[in-house]
């Protein structure tokens, strides 16, 4: 059975509990982190601890370790668990208060740490492509909640993952409140038409990891790429469409709303990204 680390202890899974009156349960007040670990390196850790303080400081969360100290338990966690390739998520909840709203009836925080086993997400469909679908549930506008707070209140995102399996999508399309195209229910977004690739930039969506990855890979080998706004028409209309995410590491899309995409393969630019991608992954990050 796995362990998991419970506030500096190690508990067997079906051990590792908190109070229903936490406010994460009863309120999502907490943050999380995705992160892999591919042939005994954890990738981009740092990058990823960074972004878990970045989400605790924007809602006056104070995680009671270091960022070293999260790193070690981290790769501690795996260690434990004999694990070399894995999915990790830490979680820093409220803590356990009332039932009321206020943030300051929270004793401490709580900090869980889960590793395990984690395949290819999508299985087959990196080779053929993935099918989206565009939701009608809109992306939270930043100035009522900031996307990138990585926040345990994922219902924006499963309301669109819901709308997205009724319609026979593997993956949504999110739009902003302006129209622009915001992300998906997990991933972010990319487009390629004439050779340039775009994304949206990231005051609508998340600041992924796996995104900036593919950014200065796409830099590396010389290709254009624009951070700007656009729609739906320039996704019916790319060449090649795919999304990026920590779990679904590089995937093609390859049919948006029925409409199919480019010659309706996985395109040349997308498969040179994944192969890029995959093999940064095992080369890259802190030692387990």
């Amino acid at each position: 059975m796995l362990q998991i680390y419970a506030n500096g202890d190690f508990v067997p899974q079906d051990q590792a509990v908190t109070s229903i009156y936490d406010h994460g349960f009863l309120y999502g007040d907490g943050v999380f982190e995705g992160i892999r670990a591919y042939n005994g390196r954890v990738f981009r850790l740092d990058e990823h601890i960074d972004r878990l303080y970045d989400s605790a400081k924007a809602i006056l969360l104070k995680i009671p370790l270091t960022k070293a100290e999260m790193k070690d338990a981290v790769l501690e966690t795996l260690r434990v668990n004999n694990l070399t390739d894995a999915y990790i998520r830490p979680i820093v909840s409220r803590g356990v208060g009332d039932l009321g709203l206020d943030p300051e009836k929270c004793a401490a925080p709580n900090i869980f740490i889960i590793t395990q086993p984690w395949g290819a997400m999508y299985g087959d469909l990196y080779e053929k492509g993935l099918t989206a679908v565009t939701v009608t549930v809109r992306r939270n506008a930043p100035e009522s909640l900031s996307p990138n707070i990585k926040s345990l209140n994922y219902l924006n995102n499963i309301l669109a993952k819901i709308e997205a399996n009724q319609n026979g999508g593997d993956e949504a399309i999110m739009l902003d409140v302006h129209g622009n195209i915001s992300e998906g229910s997990g991933d972010n977004i990319f487009v390629v038409k004439n050779g340039v690739i775009s994304t949206p930039p990231t005051l609508n969506n998340l600041r992924g990891i796996t995104r900036a990855c593919v950014i200065e890979i796409a830099h590396g080998l010389g290709w254009q790429v624009h951070e700007t706004n656009f729609g739906l028409f320039d996704v019916y209309t790319a060449d090649e469409v795919f999304v990026t995410g920590t779990a679904a590491e590089v995937a093609p899309i390859t049919d948006v709303d029925g409409r199919t995409v480019g010659d309706g393969g996985v395109g040349s630019i997308t498969k040179k990204l994944m192969q890029e991608f995959e093999e940064l992954t095992r080369t890259d990050g802190a030692l387990i």
